[in-house]
């Protein structure tokens, strides 16, 4: 899971190194919860993501095509799955610890926001946006538009969605079960596959494929082709606190 703000200045990443989710990451367990201004609390999955991808996660990845970025991929369980398969693929978060967990377990990580400089633009197969990450910056179209950016010509977007028709944009934080806060508020979206498909038909994707396993919701989505793709419009682009390192223009996937 990772998060930014579009159209901002360099801030923060809600997932410092001494926050609860570097904590729980480290620990492998929460609890641990997004918590809106109002005190509505979502539970985050730390135990899902901490452990090997499952059957309904190696299902979505049997559809990936070409070289695989994931996006935001916290702790790396779909990252490494992919690796072992042998399969190019690159994970990138905010998040130092999730990086780090990440490479431990052999899968390919930069601690890098998806707003950055990153290798391989223009020429990935597969943008994955698991655990929620359709959600990151709060801004579905300006992360859209990103991706598209990211993949080559006719690429193709996993996306998983939240399994109620929903389309939520909220400030929100991280807490544990103590209430302890990391990196301050921060913008997030929470999008239904119906509000998904409406955003990118607007922004020129085509529907794939949608379905539902294991209680959760994906939606597969494909990018305009070189023919049909038109000039994205101008958005600023989101860093994190940290400097961006140049990335290679020869490789798809960054060395460590």
């Amino acid at each position: 899971m990772s998060a930014a703000a579009p159209g901002t200045a360099a801030v923060s990443p809600p997932w410092a190194a001494c926050d609860p989710y570097a904590a729980a990451l480290r620990a492998g367990r929460g609890p641990l919860f997004l918590r809106r201004a109002d005190g509505w609390l979502l539970p985050l999955e730390v135990e899902r993501w901490c452990a090997r991808a499952d059957p309904v996660d190696r299902a979505v990845l049997d559809r990936c095509e070409g070289t695989v970025l994931d996006v935001g991929c916290g702790p790396g369980r779909l990252v490494a799955e992919l690796a072992a398969r042998g399969r190019t693929v690159l994970g990138i978060d905010v998040s130092e610890d999730a990086v780090a967990h990440t490479r431990r377990i052999g899968g390919p990580a930069l601690h890098r926001s998806v707003f950055e400089p990153l290798p391989g633009t223009g020429r990935w197969g597969t943008v994955l946006l698991m655990d929620g990450n359709v959600g990151i910056g709060g801004d579905p179209r300006a992360l859209l538009d990103r991706v598209a950016a990211l993949l080559a010509p006719g690429g193709l977007l996993i996306a998983e969605t939240v399994p109620v028709d929903i389309d939520e944009r909220a400030q929100v934080e991280v807490v544990d079960s103590t209430g302890g806060l990391g990196g301050g508020p921060f913008p997030w979206a929470r999008l239904g596959t119906p509000a998904l498909l409406r955003i990118a038909r607007r922004a020129g994707w085509r529907t794939e494929r949608q379905w539902a396993a294991g209680g959760r919701c994906f939606a597969a989505l494909r990018s305009r082709s070189a023919s049909s793709r038109a000039e994205p419009p101008k958005r600023t682009a989101v860093i994190s606190s940290q400097r961006a390192r140049k990335p290679s223009v020869d490789r798809p996937v960054a060395d460590r």
